[in-house]
C-alpha cells in the first residue's frame, strides 16, 4: 500500500500534545511532503523504506532544535517517533484524512 496521503497526527511532546496535518507524496524509495499545526509549517522531504518513512528537519519555534522523525503506516494509521536532541524522543501517532 503506498504511504502517500494526508495524515491528522499528534505528538506527544513535554509542551503537550502537538496536533498536525501531515501530507506526504511518495515518489519510489523518497517522499516531499509537509507537516503543518499550530507552531508553524514545514515543507519535509525524506526516504521510504517499505511502510516506514524518515525525516529529518529544524524547527525554530519555541527554539531551535532538529528533529529526527520515524514512522511506519500501516493501512490508515500512522505511529513512529519523533527525536529532539537532548529533549528525547516522543510518539507520533496519526490517521489517514480522507
Amino acid at each position: 500500500m503506498p504511504v502517500s496521503g494526508k495524515y491528522e497526527c499528534m505528538t506527544q511532546t513535554p509542551m503537550g500534545p502537538q496536533a498536525s496535518t501531515l501530507v506526504i507524496v511518495q515518489d519510489g524509495k523518497r517522499f516531499t511532503g509537509n507537516n503543518s499545526g499550530a507552531l508553524g509549517s514545514a515543507d519535509i522531504a525524506g526516504t521510504v523504506e517499505g511502510q516506514t518513512l524518515r525525516w529529518s528537519g529544524t524547527i525554530t519555534t519555541p527554539m531551535p532544535v532538529t528533529l529526527d522523525c520515524v514512522a511506519t503506516v500501516d493501512g490508515d494509521e500512522l505511529t513512529g517517533t519523533v527525536t529532539a536532541g537532548v529533549f528525547g524522543s516522543f510518539a507520533l501517532t496519526g490517521k489517514r484524512a480522507g
